[in-house]
């Protein structure tokens, strides 16, 4: 998100950014020493930005929004569940919570009535799966359609409000031999039935039968409509069939606007459709959405709207779509798509935001935002936001009065921009810190409010309050990257590194990378920061550095210069040592730097991705299996990718097929593992495992490095110990240890622990939290195989090495309920809550809510829970039971 939407600082701490000029201008190996630059330089380089207002929907509760929204969703008509999805949407999103994001913006999808909303959230979808083509055409090869959001045929959607009454002939005394009318337009004349013309429209009817002149006419002048010869031809055909035959698109400008003029609600719906089934393209639709606002035609106007939706972000870059976009007055937004105005805007916004918020198109969406409100939620997020992108352009007053448009429509997080611009205009800190303090003594205090009111108090009272947020909100990095800076400029080197890199320990977050890096830099630790900045590049290839000024590709040159120079071999043997002690961010690092050499680049970034995704980076893991498939050597590698490709996005019987095509072209390690792998995690049969068994001995006869051998020799012992052979599992695990597969220890543990030697499983545990960088998870496992006292220990130090596993708060939860300690249960588990919006956290509250008979608790939690998982078998049963206990 720093990049996303940077920080606002406050004058008194304005931060700016170091820009190594020394750097650049330096000649090669002629860096200057950390210990000779002046004190400005050194405060610039370690200085950290405070932390943005994020452009972000966030309750102070969102538990309770999240079970609102649920209990709504319940009742409410079937045309107001896009929106509310689309609010549970923008909840997830404030929380992080990418995975909940998607499926919530699906089921807006999947719940829209109209054919406008599903045109704005398929497009949306569409959006969201950039990058995904290669999936979609991976599965066709398999015979199997990807699930797409390509065009809607609007025409078919949008049906039709007409009133289809036709208007009764009536027939004038006197007049009876008027069956026709003769229309004369120039120097043509066209013969028309009078009752068929007068059938088009009220006003026809009117004047064809009632008392106008022209009721007694049989010639009647049409030169002055703007309608020509061929036009009026049309329209007389069109009285006879009810249809229009293959017309150009010019003439059916000409009939549509001669049907509005005159009411022609038929003649001018069957023009809409036909010029609508015309645009297929962004020209086309420029030509012709203006016709369509103009004369009120919504399914033409829709179909234009969706050849731009379906060119984000690209179509931004076209002036005239900008214009048509943010210019659209209220009734022209409601012609072009209907009743879902606040969702194509509040999609629209999220684009630009992505390419600038602070840029002009940014501010006139989010402008559209607000205008598009209509309930009190939807006027908070949409001023919160605007607010935010007047902050940005220093747009002072507008921004204020926005923030505080958001707060007294129930907005609490839009204060921190209330009391940052206070700041900005001049008020003293203390009428920001007092602000702050009474949000703080007003609700239940959250992690942002202290890091808020940390920005206006100085030396322990400041620390104290980043020290509350991390305690409330460990996934903040803002508190850990002052504390480390701070102690850095005091010279505490060691306990600044400890600080920053408690948080990358489970938050791999690159402007905490771009810190350590910074503070390596400033040690001549080149190797460090060189290993961080390679760490950097791979996570985000473009990235810039000191507030975006200077790109992280630029500094790795510079820093290379520094750097020892590693051969081929050189590489396989660093990668092989710290992919052993579990070092990902440096394993990440060495494979960055084998993919410069000439060595096989597929192989690489498979092993990149495997890392990625241990990191729990999975977007960037997916951008490196592509490549893996670009550079693949050989079309057996190549169907390898594909397959784990295919296996990762949830295909797993086509990732299966692919794993097969390998083989039958050629027996490798990696096709063999892929296949015993998928087959393992898809198949419930317990017969399936003698059969992953050998699939998993193939692999191992096949030539592959130690690394994967190593992999396999553990994953085969994992089986052994599902089907009871525990004496082959062990002799698997012992064999992996022996090529310094450290994870092994872990499998080796359980084997111990089956064996009833609880004692041999601990100190096996041991040996691999001694030995891996990264050993949460070991601690975790560990506290399996000791007393309580020794459990409650290893669970402590979980949380403090990485605060977002669950498990830790679940168990401390629940030896608290076993003492009677309800209150404190609930308490530890509502500390997790509070930053995690995690299924099994609130599954286990609403228990113990129930068990105490607080029946209202127990139902927010399970409805919040449902929104988290709406297909929980447990927590639906839940549900039920406490639903039916509900006074």
């Amino acid at each position: 998100m720093k990049n996303l939407f940077p920080s606002e600082s406050c004058k008194e701490t304005q931060l700016n950014a170091f820009y190594p000029q020394s750097w650049l201008q330096v000649e090669r190996g002629k860096l200057s020493k950390f210990s000779s630059q002046s004190s400005s330089s050194i405060e610039s380089l370690i200085k950290v930005p405070e932390p943005p207002i994020l452009p972000f929907f966030k309750p102070v509760d969102y538990v309770e929004v999240l079970a609102q929204i649920h209990e709504e969703l319940e009742s409410c008509p079937p045309q107001e569940r896009s929106n509310l999805y689309l609010l549970q949407f923008q909840v997830f999103r404030g929380l992080g919570e990418v995975k909940l994001m998607q499926r919530s913006l699906r089921l807006a999808w999947q719940r829209a009535i109209t054919a406008q909303e599903k045109l704005v959230f398929g497009a949306w979808l569409k959006y969201e799966k950039q990058g995904e083509e290669l999936i979609a055409d991976l599965l066709a090869s398999c015979g199997k359609c990807a699930q797409e959001f390509g065009p809607i045929d609007i025409a078919s959607q949008l049906s039709a409000d007409l009133n289809t009454s036709s208007y009764e002939a009536v027939v004038m005394e006197g007049n009876e031999t008027l069956k026709t009318v003769i229309f004369r337009v120039g120097d043509e004349k066209i013969v028309c039935d009078r009752q068929k013309i007068a059938g088009l429209s009220a006003p026809f009817h009117a004047m064809l039968n009632g008392c106008f002149t022209e009721s007694l006419q049989e010639d009647i002048d049409l030169s002055e409509n703007n309608i020509s010869p061929s036009g009026m031809k049309l329209i007389n055909e069109f009285c006879m069939t009810g249809g229009l035959g293959e017309i150009p698109p010019n003439l059916l400008l000409e009939i549509l606007i001669f049907a509005n003029k005159f009411c022609c609600e038929r003649l001018k719906d069957a023009c809409d459709r036909k010029l609508a089934s015309l645009v297929s393209s962004r020209d086309d639709a420029l030509e012709l959405i203006d016709y369509a606002l103009e004369e009120n035609s919504a399914i033409l106007a829709a179909s234009c709207l969706q050849v731009f939706l379906h060119e984000l972000p690209d179509c931004l870059n076209d002036n005239r779509v900008l214009e048509i976009l943010s210019g659209a007055n209220r009734q022209q937004r409601s012609i072009m798509v209907g009743p879902a105005s606040f969702s194509l805007y509040c999609f629209l916004s999220e684009v630009a935001m992505a390419l600038d918020p602070r840029s002009d198109t940014t501010a006139c969406f989010l402008e559209r935002l607000v205008e598009s409100a209509e309930s009190g939620r939807q006027r908070m997020l949409a001023c919160h936001q605007l607010g935010c992108a007047r902050l940005l352009r220093k747009e002072y007053d507008e921004a204020e009065q926005l923030f505080e448009a958001a707060v007294n429509a129930g907005h609490v997080y839009s204060v921190a921009g209330l009391v940052r611009l206070g700041y900005i205009k001049g008020l003293k800190k203390l009428w920001s810190y007092d602000k702050l303090n009474s949000v703080i003594s007003s609700f239940t205090p959250l992690g942002w409010m202290y890091q808020e009111r940390s920005l206006y108090c100085e030396g322990d009272k400041r620390w104290e309050d980043l020290e509350k947020a991390t305690k409330l909100d460990p996934t903040l990095t803002y508190p850990y990257m002052y504390r480390a800076a701070s102690l850095m400029r005091k010279q505490n080197v060691q306990a600044a590194l400890a600080e920053i890199n408690q948080v990358l320990g489970f938050k791999l977050a690159l402007e905490c990378l771009e810190l350590r890096f910074c503070f390596y830099l400033a040690l001549e630790n080149y190797e460090a920061a060189f290993c961080d900045v390679q760490a950097i590049l791979t996570l985000s290839p473009d990235y810039r550095m000191f507030e975006g000024r200077v790109a992280a590709s630029q500094l790795r040159t510079l820093v290379r210069e520094h750097v020892e120079s590693w051969t081929t071999a050189d590489c396989w043997l660093q990668l092989y040592d710290r992919w052993s002690s579990v070092d990902d961010i440096g394993s990440l690092s060495v494979i960055y730097q084998m993919l410069e050499s000439d060595a096989a680049k597929g192989v690489l970034y498979f092993r990149q991705s495997l890392l990625l995704l241990r990191l729990n980076c999975p977007e960037a893991a997916m951008r490196s299996l592509q490549l893996a498939r670009q550079h693949a050597s050989s079309e057996h590698e190549r169907l390898v990718y594909e397959g784990w490709i295919l296996y990762d996005t949830g295909h797993c019987e086509e990732g299966l097929r692919k794993a097969e095509e390998s083989i039958s072209l050629k027996r490798s390690f990696e096709a063999f593992f892929l296949k015993a792998y998928a087959l393992a995690d898809s198949s419930h049969d317990p017969s399936c495992s003698s059969t992953v068994v050998s699939l998993l001995e193939e692999a191992l006869k096949c030539p592959s490095d130690r690394l994967r051998k190593g992999q396999a020799l553990n994953n085969l012992g994992s089986v052994y110990v599902d089907c009871g052979k525990l004496e082959l599992a062990a002799d698997c695990y012992i064999n992996a240890l022996k090529i310094r597969h450290t994870r092994a220890h872990q499998g080796l543990a359980r084997v111990h622990f089956l064996r009833n030697d609880k004692n041999a499983a601990y100190h096996e545990m041991t040996k691999l939290i001694e030995k891996a960088r990264n050993n949460a998870s070991a601690y975790e496992k560990r506290s399996e195989y000791c007393e309580r006292e020794l459990t409650k220990a290893d669970l402590e130090m979980v949380t403090r090495l990485d605060p977002l596993r669950v498990y830790p708060y679940r168990y401390r939860a629940a030896v608290l309920m076993d003492s009677h300690k309800e209150k404190e249960a609930i308490a530890e588990l509502s500390r997790a809550i509070s930053f995690k919006a995690d299924l099994h956290l609130l599954h286990l509250r609403a228990a113990f809510h129930e068990h105490i008979g607080d029946v209202l608790g127990a139902l927010r939690d399970c409805r919040a829970a449902l929104s988290v998982d709406p297909n929980h078998q447990e927590m639906l049963e839940l549900h039920s039971r406490v639903n039916s206990h509900e006074p």
